[in-house]
């Protein structure tokens, strides 16, 4: 499964920021570039000049998506692509510009994004972007939620786990890994759209054949769940899913999402746990199954994870699809790089991740 050679959804991975809901008509605030220094040399001022005309593109294409919802137009096929792209020139070229002109560096960001590659001072901006596409992704009117989102995904995680041999301590870093990739893929929000691919949907962003076989593989795995109130809540969903699209079932959608993709991978989370005891690094590596499936299962199968290298430009293309190695010269130019230089590059989920961390403690805790 490659689920990333087309350019999928997140929402909210591929947003590259968590979405708000209940957006709210707002006017993009107006923002001059950084304050232009004296004696520049051409490749300065050239930096300054790609950040200027980046700038420009991104308000832009927000105004144009912002009239078109508030006016109820149209709008295109994959609305989210274009802004997406814009978002990504806009951190590229402020790179760009920070290489060149190092003094450009500024205060950290509410985003938790190095400020080498953000000026916090255009904030506003990407909450209007983060607005619009909660807008663009939200949920159809018959999807059918969950009022315990976060709980299903531990519990799911955690069963699976169980059922595939894990003792109970390390189906609990399954159930741990689970939570985060649901917030890596959706930010949190359950039975999303995705507005940037008409393939990918619902709580784990999975395709139509995905979800399937998901499905089958889970009626195997179900045999050996011993959980009968797990049982009952999966024959209720079941009987209530009923003619509608499978992936916007929550409980569904996540069961069938983690049944494809991971529940085999499940089996070596005690190795995986010796090799990263970092809960989050565990969740990027998973998160890599979702992107470049086939080269993280041969790094993990190398006996040296974190040292094993990808060279091929097909796959670091799969990377800098979904924010990995995408933003500026420098890093567009790598052509190789060691998962654990990966792993390090993927800082764009990481207030994801511990955002699941705070919510898994909490289910935990009042267990």
């Amino acid at each position: 499964m490659r689920r990333r050679e087309v350019i999928k959804a997140f929402a909210a991975i591929a947003a590259g920021w968590p979405l708000l809901a209940g957006a709210q008509t707002q006017q993009v605030p107006s923002r001059t570039s950084p304050t232009r220094p004296t004696a520049l040399t051409q490749a300065q001022s050239d930096a300054l000049a790609a950040y200027d005309k980046a700038l420009n593109q991104f308000k832009s294409i927000l105004s144009e998506r912002r009239a078109q919802i508030s006016s109820h137009q149209s709008l295109p096929n994959l609305p989210g692509q274009a802004l997406y792209l814009a978002r990504v020139n806009v951190m590229s070229a402020y790179k760009d510009l920070t290489d060149a002109l190092p003094s450009k560096i500024g205060r950290p960001n509410k985003f938790g994004i190095p400020p080498a590659y953000f000026d916090a001072d255009i904030e506003p901006m990407v909450e209007e972007y983060r607005k619009l596409f909660a807008i663009m992704e939200a949920p159809p009117a018959n999807a059918q939620n969950s009022d315990t989102p976060f709980k299903d995904v531990v519990d799911l995680g955690i069963a699976i786990a169980r059922a595939k041999g894990l003792d109970a301590a390390n189906a609990e870093v399954a159930g741990r890994i689970s939570l985060g990739l649901f917030f890596a893929e959706t930010d949190g929000k359950q039975n999303i759209g995705n507005a940037r691919s008409n393939t990918y949907k619902g709580s784990l962003q999975a395709g139509p054949s995905e979800a399937q076989i998901g499905q089958r593989k889970w009626a195997a795995i179900k045999k050996s769940i011993t959980s009968r109130e797990l049982i009952a809540r999966d024959e209720t969903e079941e009987a209530r899913v009923g003619n509608l699209d499978r992936r916007f079932n929550h409980w569904i959608a996540v069961r069938d999402g983690l049944a494809n993709a991971h529940a085999d991978l499940f089996l070596q989370i005690p190795a995986i746990v010796r090799m990263l005891p970092d809960p989050i690094d565990q969740m990027k590596l998973f998160e890599l199954i979702q992107i470049i499936p086939t080269p993280t299962r041969a790094a993990l199968r190398s006996g040296s994870f974190t040292d094993y290298r990808i060279s091929e430009p097909r796959i670091m293309g799969y990377l800098r699809n979904n924010s990995i190695f995408a933003y500026g010269r420098v890093d567009r130019a790598k052509t190789s790089a060691t998962f654990r230089e990966i792993l390090d590059a993927m800082w764009l989920f990481n207030q994801k991740f511990e955002r699941a961390l705070v919510e898994f403690n909490r289910i935990r805790a009042r267990q």
